[in-house]
This record gives structure tokens, C-alpha cells and sequence, in this order.
């Protein structure tokens, strides 16, 4: 694995440096024991120094305007990684031009440009660690795809049909360019329901489940985090007891997923690196379960879970550099 930044420093390039998850991974790459920030793109921020444009972060490090070939180059130049934090559709030409050049960096997509490629490792640790550790491609998986497939994974065996999934982000999911789902004041005092078939989310967290599910997104007018009201109709009568022991004994080892019996508040994942879930309620003829899950888009939800899976890909501590 190529190294540098000192012998014991694995280079990791960002694009995409200048949006609200590449400050996040900013913040994080820059706090890491091992990963050193070789370079940072983005073509709003070029020229400027990361920290004038990530508040919180200290380095100097100038943002470059990097198109494909040049990331390639610098894949084939010492960088050991690049992580690819872009809107969708944006990716491919950078991943066909690091394959081109014969790069052997690991790309890590946080867009949903991989997700369904049978190529690519499908990034969510907890429900798929195995697949992770020699990766050398890996998509991360969606914020509201990460929460549902946690929420639903101990009891997909028990169900009757398909999970309905209610979703509401704060806008900082919508991104920064300007749009209705991100303008405060067309959010204030308001609720507002988009995609209302067919979401990418809805096809990925059926994809990575293998069940049917049906999801509704929301973005409401806070700024970050994520909640989701999940109901599952249930093929067999089951106690909420034995449904609350399933989730607890499914996520017993994993530090990041937070199994509680109280109904958790979007308000509390703000800037926390795991998911909670909770709320864990069966109907009084035991055949509907509903829980509740909550996690910080920004983090759990994107750059946190990059972190994970790129500690695995490069055999370090899944959590190395993840805040405790």
C-alpha cells in the first residue's frame, strides 16, 4: 500500500472537499492516527485553504480544481485512497480514469453511482463486514438506506410483507445547491414530502435487505440528522419482549448501533457517530412492530461510515479516528 506523509502515513485524496459531508471527512482525516489528507478538489473552493472552508479544521492544505485524469495521476502517484464525495452521477469518470491509469488506490463512492454494482462492496459494516476488509472498491451506502436496513435487519425473518418506512432529514441531506428542500425559509414551520415513489433509498435498502419495502422521505427544517418510523407487518404473533431481544442481541458487539427502549430524538443524533434505535413497539394483537431510528446524515450517514470502511480496507481498526 502506498504511503505517504511519513512512514507511517497512509495518503488519502478527497473530492468534493467543499459540500457538508467533505467537511465532515475533512475534520476526521485530519484527527486520524494514520490517514494523512494528501489532497483535497472542489471547484467552488479552489485556491483556498481547507480550513477557511471546514469550520473546525486546521489544515493548510490549499483546495485544488482536480478533473479525472489528474486524480488519477495522483492515485498512481503515492495516494493510497480517494474518497469520491459527489452528487450522483458524477462519479464514473473519475473511477474509469483511476482504472485507466492503472492506479491502485481504493475509491470509496459516497454517491449511489456503485450501490447496485455486484463489482463494488456495498459499504455498511454492520450487515456486512466480511466483504469489506480486502476492498479495493466499496459505495457507502445511503443516510436514510443505512438507518432502515439497521432498523429492519433483526426482524426482516419475521415479516409478512414489506417494511413502510417514514423518513424525515434535516436539510444539510439535501445539499448546497440552492433548492427547495434546502431553503430555510420555504422549510419554516413546515414539513415537505418529496419523491413520493421510486426514491433511490426505497430501491437500496430493498437491494441490500432483499425484501420489498416502501419508503417516504421528508426534509424538515433542521439542519442535520435523521429519523425514521419504521412499521413491519408481522407474519406470526411476537411478544415486544422477544422483538426487543432480537434487536439487542443483533447489535450486542457493534459500538456504533444503540439499542434502547425509550423512543430516540433526531434532536440527540445531531453530531453522534452511531444509530439509535428504539421505540421497539408491537401492536396489541402482536402482529405489527413499529421502531424508531435516528442518526446524523452527515456522519453515521456519510462520513463516518467512510471512515469505517476505509479502516477495513486498509486492515486498520474499523473505528480508528472515529470519535468515541
Amino acid at each position: 500500500m502506498a504511503l505517504t506523509g511519513g512512514a507511517d502515513r497512509i495518503g488519502v485524496g478527497l473530492v468534493g472537499a467543499r459540500g457538508y459531508t467533505g467537511a465532515e471527512l475533512v475534520r476526521l482525516l485530519e484527527a486520524h492516527p494514520r490517514f494523512h489528507l494528501a489532497f483535497a478538489s472542489s471547484r467552488q473552493g479552489k485556491g483556498k485553504p481547507l480550513s477557511s472552508l471546514c469550520e473546525g479544521a486546521e489544515t493548510a492544505l490549499l483546495v485544488e480544481e482536480l478533473g479525472p485524469a489528474d486524480v488519477a495521476a495522483r492515485g498512481s502517484a503515492g495516494v493510497a485512497a480517494v474518497i469520491l464525495a459527489m452528487p450522483n452521477g458524477q462519479a464514473a469518470a473519475y473511477v474509469e480514469a483511476i482504472e485507466g491509469a492503472g492506479a491502485e488506490a481504493i475509491v470509496v463512492d459516497l454517491s449511489a453511482d456503485h450501490r447496485f454494482d455486484a463489482r463494488w462492496a456495498y459499504g455498511l459494516p454492520e450487515l456486512g463486514r466480511a466483504k469489506l476488509g480486502a476492498a479495493r472498491r466499496i459505495a457507502n451506502p445511503g443516510c436514510y438506506a443505512t438507518g432502515a436496513q439497521l432498523g429492519i435487519a433483526p426482524a426482516r425473518g419475521l415479516l409478512s410483507g414489506p417494511p413502510h418506512v417514514f423518513g424525515v432529514s434535516g436539510y444539510s441531506g439535501a445539499g448546497t445547491t440552492p433548492s427547495d428542500k434546502n431553503d430555510p425559509e420555504k422549510l419554516r414551520d413546515n414539513l415537505m414530502p418529496y419523491a413520493l415513489t421510486g426514491h433511490i433509498h426505497e430501491r437500496e435498502i430493498a437491494h441490500g435487505l432483499g425484501i420489498e419495502v416502501f419508503f417516504t422521505p421528508h426534509v424538515a427544517p433542521f439542519f442535520r440528522g435523521i429519523t425514521l418510523t419504521i412499521s413491519m407487518p408481522l407474519a406470526a404473533p411476537v411478544s415486544v419482549e422477544a422483538l426487543r431481544a432480537l434487536y439487542l442481541e443483533a447489535y450486542a458487539a457493534e459500538p456504533l448501533v444503540q439499542v434502547q427502549d425509550e423512543i430516540p430524538l433526531v434532536r440527540d443524533a445531531a453530531g453522534r457517530h452511531g444509530v439509535t434505535i428504539g421505540g421497539i413497539t408491537v401492536d396489541a394483537a402482536g402482529r405489527r412492530a413499529v421502531v424508531v431510528v435516528t442518526l446524523d446524515n452527515l456522519l453515521k450517514g456519510a462520513a463516518t461510515q467512510a471512515l469505517q470502511n476505509l479502516n477495513l480496507a486498509c486492515s486498520l481498526p474499523e473505528l480508528l479516528g472515529v470519535p468515541s
